[in-house]
């Protein structure tokens, strides 16, 4: 098999659909979607995705370098995994997604928009990681790590996103967040359609969408920006120690979300706005007829700040500092 991202973008299937190295099997499961099992035992599976949004390249290219050394079998490999590159039509298009954010159907809400292709993508998907968890020893951990790129700039180049969860976070899984050198984390209250929301919540994984850098295309990524990232996952895949922590990640919580319900929809906010970016209180930040949204606590952060969505669609999320520090009034 050619590498694993060229088979993908080529559409076709390889003439060789699984092999062997001194390590591990490998097995093509279908368009972009390939599972790694050791030949050893081990305690943790794991499902790396990324290519959700068919223009966040940087992602996909990080976990090309990363299975190249593990098909070789230059590498040894220490996790059940499952790598899955999300939309394969977008990411040879270039486009985010070809009819509706994938990112938004996942947990059975692709049955709204069944007539598009996501929406069998995504059942696809749910599919696929519901038998590899099903394959796997019921003592075994299972993390999934979904790698994407923000559409604006950031204060934070390097984040994590964690889906809505009534059960603490593994101490081993905040480690590695921090051992990847994420400098914030943010943490969802409401459930949603994402993939990472999904395997947290009918799979009980320890799940976590990492935001790296902001979406270019093929060949245009600075890849030496993500490289402690990059190190954390080689390290966790092969079983290496992990780096040591340069810092513990800045903590946020979602405190409301911004909706764009039509095309009368307004957000106060320049298109060159960073994620991160903080607004006082009592700052109106979009409005829609007679619904406005404002700064409701003494500071909020914004995040994904979008008017172009799909009606129904977040369109921003506010967010509050754990622990934040604010100026005497």
């Amino acid at each position: 098999m050619r590498s694993f991202l060229q088979q993908t973008l080529a559409g076709t299937p390889p003439a060789v659909t699984q092999g062997e190295t001194a390590y591990l099997r490998w097995q093509w499961q279908a368009e972009g979607i390939l599972s790694l099992t050791p030949l050893t035992h081990c305690a943790r599976a794991l499902v790396l995705s990324a290519g959700i949004h068919g223009n966040e390249t940087a992602p996909v290219e990080i976990v090309e370098q990363l299975l190249a050394p593990l098909l070789s079998g230059e590498k040894p490999l220490a996790v059940r995994l499952l790598v899955i590159l999300g939309n394969p039509a977008a990411l040879r298009s270039g486009r985010r997604y070809q009819q509706y954010d994938l990112n938004r159907l996942f947990g059975g809400r692709w049955q709204r928009v069944s007539e598009t292709s996501e929406a069998q993508r995504a059942l696809q998907l749910e599919q696929v990681m519901e038998r590899f968890w099903r394959s796997c020893h019921r003592q075994t951990s299972r993390w999934h790590l979904d790698l994407h790129t923000a559409i604006r700039g950031s204060y934070y180049p390097r984040f994590a996103v964690m889906p809505a969860s009534e059960r603490p976070w593994p101490d081993t899984f905040m480690q590695w967040l921090a051992a990847a050198d994420l400098e914030a984390l943010v943490f969802h209250r409401a459930p949603g359609g994402t993939f990472t929301h999904y395997s947290c919540e009918h799979h009980h994984a320890a799940s976590s969408t990492l935001e790296l850098g902001k979406a270019r295309p093929f060949g245009d990524n600075d890849l030496s920006q993500f490289s402690a990232v990059q190190q954390a996952l080689a390290a966790l895949l092969e079983g290496e120690t992990w780096p040591q922590p340069l810092r513990q990640p800045r903590r946020y919580h979602v405190s409301q979300q911004i909706t764009r319900q039509g095309e009368g929809f307004t957000l106060h906010m320049s298109a060159d706005t960073l994620n991160f970016t903080a607004f006082p209180q009592g700052t109106l930040l979009a409005e829609e007829g007679d619904t406005r949204y404002y700064v409701q606590q003494a500071r909020e952060y914004v995040l994904f700040p979008n008017p172009q969505v799909a009606p129904g669609l977040r369109a921003g999320l506010m967010l509050t500092e754990e622990n934040a520090q604010l100026p005497a009034q």
